[in-house]
């Protein structure tokens, strides 16, 4: 018998050997088979069921992902969905804005009211004034992320406006929150919406590819204010004018009716110009994105705190490179001012002294010359003019006065130029350009 013979023959003895092992021992055998198999199907069956469950929560991810499902709820795990940027993708959306923004260049309050549903009388007055300055916008794109609910739109747009005084555009960028009135028509909601649909506004805002695009225009904007010198001195001086003439207006509003007697009476008292009085504005702003609170104006210096959404400040000053300082824990520190708008302004009074600070108990001495003329009161500008530290065009330029502006004469000298009180200080212009 060869050797392959002898294994196979071998093999079945033990095979048989085994069988009548199992079938001598059939009582313990045949119960622990059984346990076996029922352990086994439990496992089999506990595996399948796990693994649909896995399958159904993928299904509906991928469902809520497709439909742009999600809100900002502000609990922990919810998120934003974060769907590309499209540009100009909706028509109407883009007539909309178009339409905004011409009322806007043109004063239109109308078409602007009926666009908005939230202008507070700050924003009203500022518009106003604003298009006076304004020649057109042009370059208007569109861009656009779903909002909470359907027809719901947060859009970015992408504009330059082209100032009257200006040779060159200005880009810039702003937020909206668009909806669907009642009558299907599109419509602006810049700002009744609740604490749920602002933070959803926040992270749309700052997920990347929008921060990508608002970096793209503050550096376009920072660009050109810094090739055109006359541009950044206007925008500088449109800012400080706005301001002033918007808290102005709103003093006025709030002076009731005098009877003629009244009137009368009190043009026999001294005016506040002539006790040295006069009235400061008091604004506060708000933060409309998170953004750094600096140590001074420059993007390098340090940082101090982050600013929330919402959060107030008093304005100290807007400065025309792009910086506001505001007051913070006491002292001054600096956020850019396209990131902070005005929601209330108070005008006070106070008393100025003869050096332009303001004091509560001297009065301002009468100027004198000792050369020239002149009697003190006001020059009007004829036509924009740079103020200088000196009687010299080789003089450092402390602003520029635009035709209109009204400067406090100091007086009109002999050499062709007028001494004049600019922001507090002594200054000069050309005696050509002031009547």
């Amino acid at each position: 018998m060869s050797h392959s013979d002898q294994n196979k023959t071998h093999g079945k003895d033990k095979f048989i050997s085994a069988l009548n092992w199992i079938m001598d021992h059939s009582k313990i055998v045949m119960p622990l088979v059984l346990v076996f198999c029922v352990l086994l199907t439990i496992i089999v069956a506990v595996n399948a069921n796990h693994k649909k469950a896995l399958e159904k929560e993928e299904q509906q991810a991928a469902m809520a992902l497709a439909s742009g499902e999600g809100e900002a709820s502000g609990e922990e795990g919810d998120k934003v969905p974060a769907p590309a940027l499209e540009k100009n993708a909706y028509p109407e959306l883009n007539q909309l804005i178009c339409s905004y923004y011409d009322a806007q260049a043109s004063g239109d309050m109308e078409t602007i009211t009926s666009l908005n549903t939230y202008l507070n009388e700050i924003e009203t007055i500022r518009v106003q004034e604003l298009s006076k300055y304004i020649d057109s916008y042009s370059v208007m794109d569109v861009y656009t992320k779903p909002g909470m609910e359907e027809n719901t739109y947060v859009a970015y747009v992408c504009s330059e406006v082209k100032f009257t005084d200006a040779d060159q555009a200005l880009p810039g960028m702003q937020t909206y929150y668009i909806g669907l009135n009642d009558a299907g028509e599109y419509f602006i909601n810049d700002g009744t919406y609740d604490d749920v649909i602002w933070n959803y506004i926040k992270e749309a805002t700052l997920q990347d590819d929008v921060v990508d695009l608002n970096n793209k225009i503050t550096v376009e904007y920072n660009e050109r204010l810094t090739q055109d010198e006359e541009l950044n001195e206007f925008i500088a001086y449109l800012k400080e004018k706005i301001n002033k003439d918007v808290g102005e207006i709103l003093a006025a509003a709030e002076v009731p009716e005098e009877t003629e007697a009244e009137t009368a009476a009190e043009s026999e008292e001294e005016t506040p110009a002539e006790s040295g009085q006069t009235q400061n504005v008091i604004r506060t702003v708000r933060a409309t994105d998170v953004v750094n609170i600096r140590k001074s104006d420059s993007e390098e210096a340090d940082k101090i705190d982050k600013a929330q959404v919402g959060q107030e400040f008093t304005l100290v000053e807007e400065r025309g490179n792009g910086w506001s300082e505001v007051e913070y824990n006491g002292s001054s520190a600096y956020i850019k001012s396209d990131y902070l708008e005005v929601v209330s302004e108070e005008t006070v009074d106070a008393v100025v002294a003869d050096n332009g600070q303001q004091s509560e108990d001297t009065q301002p001495e009468p100027s004198t010359a000792s050369s020239g003329s002149g009697n003190g009161g006001k020059v009007k500008v004829k036509e924009s003019v740079k103020i200088r530290k000196s009687a010299s065009t080789d003089a450092e330029a402390l602003g520029t006065a635009y035709e209109g502006d009204e400067l406090e004469l100091v007086m009109k000298q002999a050499d062709g130029w007028t001494k004049v009180k600019y922001n507090g200080q002594t200054a000069f212009v050309k005696s050509d350009y002031v009547e």
